[in-house]
């Protein structure tokens, strides 16, 4: 359990000749205010007016938040208050810090919106890795795994950087990912390498970081040997290879010659 505190109610404009009937976190408060730690179960209360001279029958809901009801519907009479319980649910794996939610009351073609504000007590723990790096040979492209092993979510960044026999062939500076990560989540993704070395052996390395979190970095090996390539460097080989043995072939034939022309 936990005290309560609340955000800006919204209410929606009302249509003409509708009941000026209110909702709103209990005692006045302009919003709703929860704290406790993840796991627990936090309540407060709503309280619906009705200054009309009929009987109002107003629908609750929550969004953005696991928000619970004493009553989903209920039917407050004319020139009344009535104070229903709600009671929101902090998730084991909701990390540290502050969240949003709603609390929507409706009724007589009008929607009243008080905003939920809770904050999720515990430490604050940033940890990424990276993880199962590899390399598609064919296409080039990078293959990884940013797993948050945190407490708070994060917002990764990623550099890559290949080195090759005779040095670096890719050297991608550190830019931010298109994705958030909360504690627990994993995100597979793929690197696009538009033009990878036709033949080469590399090392491909991914450094992944995130604020207030350490780089982590993992690398994997590759070798590229593309067919065109190959067939290139054995034409080189063939082509060294019989000059050799055509230099062999006339260093071979001047020594029966010169041997002939000598006197016995």
């Amino acid at each position: 359990m936990a005290a309560a505190t609340a955000l800006c109610g919204v209410v929606a404009a009302a249509p003409p000749g509708a009941q000026a009937w209110t909702a709103a976190p209990a005692a006045g408060r302009p919003y709703a205010y929860l704290e406790g730690p993840a796991g627990s179960v936090l309540q407060d209360t709503l309280s619906v007016t009705n200054p009309g001279a009929r009987p109002l029958t107003v629908r609750l809901s929550g969004r953005g938040a696991p928000v619970s009801f004493a009553a989903r519907t209920v039917t407050v009479p004319a020139r009344t208050r009535a104070d229903v319980p709600f009671a929101v649910t902090v998730t084991a794996d909701l990390p540290p810090g502050e969240h949003r939610g709603t609390v929507r009351a409706s009724a007589a073609g009008r929607e009243v919106r008080v905003d939920l504000r809770i904050r999720v007590s515990g430490p604050h723990l940033a940890a990424l890795t990276v993880e199962d790096v590899s390399v598609d040979t064919g296409t080039g492209a990078l293959r990884y795994t940013l797993v948050n092993r945190g407490s708070t979510v994060l917002a990764p960044r990623l550099a890559v950087r290949a080195d090759g026999l005779l040095g670096t062939v890719l050297d991608r500076p550190e830019r931010a990912l298109p994705l958030t990560l909360r504690p627990g989540e994993r995100a597979t993704r793929t690197e696009t390498w538009p033009d990878p070395p036709a033949l080469d052996s590399v090392t491909v390395r991914l450094t992944a970081a995130a604020p207030g979190a350490a780089s982590a970095t993992a690398r994997a090996e590759a070798s590229f040997a593309s067919g065109p390539a190959l067939t290139g460097a054995a034409g080189l080989l063939l082509a060294a290879g019989g000059g050799g043995y055509a230099v062999r072939r006339r260093v071979g034939s001047r020594t029966p010659r010169a041997s002939a022309g000598a006197t016995p």
